[in-house]
């Protein structure tokens, strides 16, 4: 995860599987988008090792991008590792909707964690 304050700061979370190759192949771009977008918060959730908080987004196409915070939901659906489409989404974000419980609750259980299980780079 980042240095940027959990509180009221807007989340690029990957929701992805370890066994899955097209997730391997986001993560590089993944870590490169949290380098050059320091202002966002950026966490690596691997549905089946953290399915308790994963579990209610029935993730069926990987990876898949959740792009939230305070304002609501600004994208939730799959995102393939192409790292032009993936600045574009972090630097004009589409409107916001409200956040449902599922991603209120990955947030707050995010913003929450003071370790390295959701670091994108793997640490």
């Amino acid at each position: 995860m980042t240095d940027a304050p959990a509180a009221d700061s807007t989340w690029a979370v990957c929701l992805c599987a370890e066994w899955c190759g097209t997730c391997r192949d986001y993560r590089p771009l993944f870590a490169e988008a949290q380098r050059t977008h320091p202002q966002l918060r950026f966490a690596w959730v691997d549905v089946e090792d953290h399915a308790d908080l994963a579990d209610e987004f029935d993730v069926e196409t990987f990876p898949t991008l959740l792009l939230a915070g305070p304002q609501g939901v600004h994208f939730l659906g799959p995102m393939l590792p192409h790292a032009g489409t993936l600045a574009r989404m972090l630097e004009s974000p589409p409107a916001a909707r409200p956040a449902d419980a599922a991603v209120t609750a990955l947030l707050q259980a995010l913003a929450a964690r003071q370790d390295d299980a959701f670091a994108v780079d793997g640490a």
